[in-house]
C-alpha cells in the first residue's frame, strides 16, 4: 500500500472536521487544536498563516490557494500579520473561545458555518483529519509544516469541482451528511496530494518516487513489504552498482534503503495489530518477519513497545 492510500484508508475516514470560515478584516484567529493534519482552501480574500514554530514566518495565500499544515503545533490565521490581536482561539475537540473583551468575535453562522458574516470579505474551507494510521502517518512525518500550493503547483489538477462541491454541502444537514463530507474531503485531499507530489513544489520525499531507479525501488517495497528484499537485489532491479544505489537512495529520500524498509515494515504491522484480529506470527510473515519473536524485537528496538502491548493500547 502506498502512503497516500494509507493515509486515506481506515480510521481517518470517520470523523474528519469540516467547516467553512468566513472572516471579516482585520482578523486573526489561533488555531491549537492539535489536528495531525489540516487543509485550507481559501475560496474568497485572502489570509495568512504564521506558525508558532517558525518566529517570524508567515504564509500568504489568496483565492484558490490551497493551504496544508502539519499538525500539531498551533498557528494563527490572520490577514494583518502576527502582531493582530487574535479574537477567537480554537482548541482541541474544536471548541472555541475568545479573549475577554474581543471586540466583533466570530461565531456560529449555520451547521458548519462560522465567522462574522455569510458575506464576509475572507472565506475559507478547512478541514482537519485525525490520522489513525501508522502508513499514513509516514506520510504525514514527511511533509513541511506548512505548505502553500496555488494551482500552478498542483500542476492543473482542478480542485474547483470539489471545493464546490464540499461548499454546497456545508449547507446541509441531511441523514448521513457526515459521511458525504468525510468522502468528499477524502477526495479533495487525495487530488491535493497527488498533484502536489508530482508537481514542481513536492516535498523532497515525493521527489525522490519521481526517480526513476528510486521510485521503483520504493514502489516495489511497498507492494511487497514481506519479501527477502536487500540492498543487492534492489541495486540490480534499478541498474546500478550496490554503493551507487545505497549513496542514491539515502540522498534522495534521507535514509538507507534498509532502514527505509523497516519502518515501513514495522507501520504495517502496527495498523495490522490495532486493526485485525490476526495473530502476532501471521503479521510477522506478512510484514517480512521470519517469526513472532523477531517482529517483537525489531518493534522494541526501534518503537520501545513489543507487538502484545502495542495491541492492548
Amino acid at each position: 500500500m502506498d502512503e497516500i492510500a494509507g493515509l486515506l484508508d481506515g480510521p481517518r475516514a470517520h470523523g474528519a472536521f469540516l467547516l467553512r470560515c468566513v472572516l471579516e478584516p482585520p482578523f486573526a484567529v489561533r488555531i491549537e487544536d492539535e489536528a495531525p493534519l489540516t487543509v485550507v482552501v481559501v475560496t474568497r480574500g485572502a489570509t495568512a498563516l504564521c506558525p508558532a514554530g517558525q518566529p517570524g514566518a508567515t504564509y500568504p495565500a489568496g483565492p484558490g490557494d490551497v493551504i496544508v499544515v502539519r499538525g500539531p503545533e498551533p498557528y494563527t490565521v490572520t490577514d494583518a500579520g502576527r502582531d493582530a490581536p487574535v479574537q477567537a482561539v480554537i482548541g482541541p475537540d474544536q471548541g472555541c473561545w475568545s479573549p475577554p473583551g474581543t471586540a466583533r468575535p466570530p461565531h456560529e453562522l449555520g451547521v458548519r458555518s462560522w465567522g462574522h458574516a455569510p458575506d464576509a470579505a475572507t472565506s475559507m474551507l478547512v478541514g482537519t483529519y485525525p490520522v489513525g494510521g501508522e502508513v499514513g502517518a509516514r506520510l504525514v512525518r514527511s511533509l513541511p509544516e506548512v505548505t502553500v500550493l496555488s494551482p500552478d503547483d498542483l500542476g492543473g489538477a482542478s480542485t474547483g469541482p470539489l471545493v464546490g462541491l464540499l461548499d454546497a454541502e456545508l449547507d446541509r444537514d441531511g441523514a448521513g451528511q457526515d459521511v458525504v463530507l468525510d468522502r468528499a474531503l477524502d477526495l479533495l485531499l487525495a487530488t491535493v496530494l497527488r498533484a502536489w507530489f508530482a508537481g514542481p513544489a513536492a516535498p523532497s520525499a515525493a521527489r525522490a518516487r519521481q526517480d526513476p531507479a528510486i521510485g521503483a525501488a520504493l514502489r516495489a517495497m511497498e507492494a511487497e513489504p514481506g519479501r527477502g528484499w536487500t540492498v543487492a537485489g534492489l541495486a540490480r532491479g534499478a541498474g546500478l552498482s550496490r554503493a551507487a544505489f545505497a549513496r542514491r537512495f539515502a540522498d534522495r529520500v534521507g535514509e538507507p534503503p534498509m532502514a527505509w524498509l523497516t519502518d515501513l515494515r514495522l507501520s504495517l504491522a502496527a495498523d495490522l495489530l490495532r486493526g485485525t484480529d490476526l495473530t502476532v506470527a501471521t503479521i510477522a510473515d506478512r510484514v517480512g518477519y521470519a517469526s513472532p519473536f523477531a517482529l517483537s524485537t525489531a518493534f522494541l528496538r526501534e518503537r520501545g513497545v513489543r507487538p502484545t502491548a502495542l495491541r492492548a493500547m
